[in-house]
């Protein structure tokens, strides 16, 4: 084969660390980008946090490049610092920008700090040498906070509980598997003959017998319903537990302990027939069933609570809807103009050169910070401006949008706008929303135009939340009614957006009038 030297041009995307960074933080959610900022807080000594009320370096032209403002610019605009000058421009800028800051009135460090200090006061009268390490007052106890312990779960109530009954060393091995044995809502998952064979090795003599009393004696633990091995015996151990003289209590175990099978198929005449009771008298009966926990497991959770921190907040102002970033999702951010400064009067190349690593790595952090905000306002402004009937009306006005659609209209790629929208929130006047849960898909209607799959998903619940309980309308009647409103839609996809609400079937929603 022979050899040849060919020129050829061509064009490629380099992916520099700079827009790796930029795109990363683009996708971070805030609680995860608060955890981002302060390990960059705790590895660059370049960067530092500007406290509140406080000046940024620079008075405001040449410091703003370097900072982060915690509130949103509404013009979007913003002059850098320096540029991409040399290193020796940034460390005279920055000490410019220390002796303004100086002359504000900021406390320089002594060049020499004596051995002892002159002062008026001893350790032991600012500090109370009998207050422990690491506690507090007793006064300041109350103001703690208490939100990120974590709370006890349902298994180490019950072991607690289990702990304070006397019981044989053979009982409490029973009741510790069925303990084991209760799942998250509080029912037991294994019958009185499996736990028994599951105990045979430890105990061969078992009986039946024994491992229902045990279970028996579980169930009186709380909260009241737990351990039952179905929702029949679990509504019966709460119904029993409570007052006998309570009105209509009888009735309500008697329909429970011989008619389940007609209350779960909303058979109301058989009801009333087989208990003697006219309409009232069984409304009153199952509103003290449906008073009771299906799930008693349920309000006992061992998960930490998870908090939305919203990245927008939308408001109405005197012209319009305000579409503004979050104050306090970051904090203000900008280089330390003392430690920028002293990058000149470092002799030790070595030094100098991490010095001034570091001062690139804190520029290029907060520019991609206002780079993640400036899209961030962005993509949220135009959000609202095509779903400002939402704002106005609800989710019933909801307009249907994709990604390409906003893509389209600030010249950005769909990527972009899907990381900007990924757990990212906004706040209402309606509620908190994903940014992802103004888009949505569409149906036709019969004029040609287009209906959001959301403002569907609100009408069928309108509907329903309207409907006669002692008739509820079928998927089929709500296909009609959206018909005659000009919305095509089909009786499955009626039947596919109820279930993502998670409304039950017509046959299971009817009630008594």
């Amino acid at each position: 084969m022979k050899q040849s030297l060919q020129l050829r041009l061509g064009q490629q995307l380099t992916m520099t660390p700079q827009l790796q960074q930029a795109i990363r933080m683009l996708q971070l959610s805030t609680l995860e980008l608060q955890t981002e900022i302060q390990l960059a807080l705790d590895s660059n000594m370049m960067l530092e946090e500007a406290r509140e009320g406080e000046e940024l370096a620079g008075g405001g032209d040449e410091g703003e490049g370097d900072t982060l403002s915690r509130s949103s610019d509404n013009s979007g605009n913003s002059d850098e610092a320096g540029g991409d000058g040399g290193d020796g421009g940034d460390a005279e800028e920055y000490r410019a920008a220390e002796s303004e800051r100086e002359l504000g009135g900021g406390d320089e460090p002594p060049s020499a700090i004596p051995d002892d200090l002159a002062v008026d006061v001893s350790w032991d009268d600012i500090y109370d040498p009998s207050t422990p390490a690491g506690s507090a007052p007793a006064n300041e106890m109350t103001n703690l906070d208490y939100g990120d312990s974590t709370s006890e779960g349902l298994r180490e109530q019950l072991y607690w509980q289990l702990d304070l009954t006397p019981m044989s060393d053979a009982d409490r091995l029973v009741a510790e598997m069925i303990i084991d044995a209760i799942n998250d809502d509080g029912l037991l998952e294994m019958s009185a003959e499996e736990l028994r064979e599951a105990l045979l090795r430890d105990l061969p003599e078992l009986e039946l017998d024994e491992v229902e009393a045990v279970l028996h004696r579980v169930q009186q633990f709380d909260p009241p319903g737990i351990a039952a091995r179905d929702l029949r015996e679990c509504l019966l151990i709460q119904l029993r537990q409570r007052p006998s003289g309570e009105t209509w209590h009888s009735e309500a175990l008697a329909l429970l302990e011989h008619h389940f099978e007609a209350l779960a198929k909303r058979d109301f005449n058989t009801l009333k027939r087989r208990l003697k009771l006219d309409d009232d008298q069984l409304l009153g009966v199952i509103t003290l069933i449906q008073s009771l926990n299906p799930r008693p497991g349920a309000q006992i959770s061992s998960g930490a609570a998870e908090y939305i921190v919203p990245d927008v907040f939308v408001r109405r102002g005197s012209h319009g809807w305000l579409v503004e970033l979050n104050p306090e999702a970051a904090p203000r951010l900008r280089v330390n103009a003392h430690y920028a400064g002293l990058i000149k009067q470092v002799r030790n190349p070595e030094e100098s050169a991490h010095m001034k690593s570091h001062l690139q790595e804190a520029r290029w952090f907060i520019k991609s910070l206002q780079s993640r905000n400036e899209t961030l306002l962005k993509v949220a402004r135009s959000i609202i401006a095509a779903q400002l009937d939402f704002l106005e009306q609800g989710d019933v006005a909801m307009r249907p949008m994709v990604l390409h659609d906003i893509a389209e209209e600030l010249g950005m790629h769909e990527s972009t706008i899907s990381r900007v929208t990924n757990r990212k929130y906004m706040h209402t006047p309606r509620g908190i929303y994903e940014l992802k849960y103004f888009f949505s898909s569409h149906v036709g209607t019969s004029d040609g135009g287009e209906c959001s799959s959301t403002a569907i998903r609100a009408l069928i619940k309108q509907l329903i939340m309207e409907e006669n309980p002692a008739k509820p309308l079928s998927d089929n009647k709500i296909a009609g009614i959206l018909t005659e409103r000009g919305i095509q839609v089909a009786r499955r996809t009626i039947a596919k957006y109820r279930e993502a609400l998670a409304i039950p079937p017509s046959n299971e929603r009817k009630r008594l009038a």
